[in-house]
Parts: structure tokens; C-alpha cells; sequence
């Protein structure tokens, strides 16, 4: 038995219990994922995601769940840090990984085990009507641009605005019907590049900003699918939100100032 707790936002929780699904399908185990409503993401999981056959999915508002306590005394826990400290190039030691017991419960932000497909996640379909509408106007050569800010100071400091500006110019020049797909956490970044590249932007426009939300949860999904639909995208550095967004749909990536480090 396999159970996993991802922490974190949306796309850290994604990519985790994909590793953790991974393991389990290795192992031949069933999988139980606990989805903390919690400050850093405060939605349930059936308000963002269809159902799907193999993931058990135990919502939870409080650290003192009786159902979380019940499955932590039942199994071995196996914390982010010990993941951290076992895990290879994206992938949990071998010798760690066999030798671990036949209950485990593991809560982790990290990406453990080798893979870069999203399947088990299929938006409801509000929401995917409201990507459906967005991507309607993107046009012959959409590109999704992803700026990271707010609490993520690495996304910060190696991804600056001009990084973007210069990236964003770089694409109208080979190829001028370019429509952006504008996805970021502050506003101001969107204002600024709406009066550098003036009827070229497209964004979620009106959505919540808060994690700590259903509302600004779904918008945030939105905003992560609408990126996968573009034909590449110039995200930001240390952002799961960009990796994920790329690897959904299999699209190329750059990371905006990745040259000037």
C-alpha cells in the first residue's frame, strides 16, 4: 500500500503523485493520495479533476485528520526530506527503493520517479470550457509566457521581466502573428507587457490570485492548461508551474534569462 501526501501548489502536488502512481504501478500496490486543503491550496481535488479508477483521492482540512493519523501509524512515513536525500537524477535510488517497507506513507513536493505525462489529471468540465474559450483566440502561433513572482524569489532573480521583454521581441520577429498567453501572479507584470506588446496579450483576465481559494485554485488550472495548448512556451527558472505546463502537452520550453546565467 502506497499512500502519498503531496505538499505544496498545484503542480508540485501533480508531479508528486504521479511519482507516487509510478512507484505503485513498479510495486503492483494500490494508491491512496491524502489532498491537504491547506493555505498553499485550498480547493478539493473533484473540484479541479474528473475521477479517475486509480487514484483514491482523501480530502482533509486539518495536519489532525483521524483518517491521515490512522494510515501514518499503519505505515512507514517517509518525509520530502528523506525523498530529497535518496533521490538520484529524478529518480529515488534503487537500493532505497526496493529496500522500502510494504506500507508506505510518503508527503513530498518532489518529482521522484521518471515521468513526464500527465494522465491521470483531466479537468472538469467547467474548467475545461473555460480553457476551450481562451485558446479559441490564440491564433496560428500561440506562445505561452509564464512569469513566476510573488513568493518564489529564484523564479525572481533568474527570470527578470527584461529576460521576458527580450524573448517575447525575439518571437514577434520571426514570427509576427504571434499571440501570448500570458500567465503570471502579479499584475503589474501583466500591465507592463500589455503596453510593450499592445494587442498581442491574452490572459485569464479577472481571475483570483490566491491559493487559498477554490476560486483562485481553478484559475490557476486554467492558467496551466491554456499553456499547454501554446506551441512553446518562455517560462520562468525554479518553477514546477512551467515544467509541468510544457510537459503536459510534450512542448518545448525556454527559460526566460536562462542565457545570462
Amino acid at each position: 500500500m502506497i499512500i502519498i501526501q503531496p505538499i505544496g501548489g498545484l503542480c508540485n502536488r501533480m508531479r508528486a503523485i504521479n511519482s507516487a502512481y509510478m512507484l505503485a504501478e513498479e510495486r503492483g500496490d494500490s494508491l491512496t493520495v491524502i489532498w491537504f486543503n491547506n493555505p498553499e491550496l485550498n480547493c478539493p481535488f473533484e473540484e479541479l479533476f474528473l475521477p479517475n479508477p486509480n487514484l483514491r483521492i482523501i480530502n482533509i482540512y486539518s495536519k489532525w485528520d483521524l483518517k491521515k493519523l490512522w494510515y501514518q501509524l499503519r505505515c512507514s512515513y517517509i518525509s520530502n526530506e528523506a525523498i530529497k536525500a535518496h533521490k538520484g537524477d529524478g529518480l529515488l535510488e534503487e537500493a532505497y527503493r526496493k529496500g522500502l517497507p510494504k506500507n508506505i506513507y510518503i508527503a513530498t513536493e518532489e518529482h521522484f520517479y521518471p515521468c513526464h505525462e500527465y494522465d491521470l489529471f483531466v479537468p472538469v468540465k467547467t474548467l475545461q470550457a473555460k480553457v476551450n474559450k481562451l485558446t479559441h483566440t490564440f491564433g496560428s502561433h500561440p506562445v505561452g509566457v509564464h512569469i513566476r513572482r510573488t513568493d518564489n524569489k529564484p523564479a525572481i532573480d533568474g527570470s527578470s521581466t527584461n529576460a521576458f521583454v527580450q524573448a517575447m521581441k525575439k518571437e514577434l520577429e520571426a514570427f509576427p502573428d504571434t499571440m501570448f498567453y500570458l500567465a503570471t501572479d502579479d499584475l503589474s507584470e501583466e500591465e507592463q507587457l500589455r503596453e510593450i506588446f499592445p494587442g498581442c496579450i491574452i490572459s485569464n483576465e479577472g481571475r483570483d490570485l490566491s491559493r487559498n481559494s477554490v476560486s483562485g485554485i481553478k484559475d490557476a488550472l486554467v492558467d496551466l492548461w491554456c499553456l499547454s495548448k501554446t506551441a512553446m512556451i518562455i517560462g520562468s527558472y525554479f518553477s514546477s508551474f512551467t515544467d509541468i505546463a510544457a510537459d503536459l502537452s510534450g512542448i518545448p520550453k525556454i527559460i526566460a534569462g536562462a542565457a545570462e546565467t
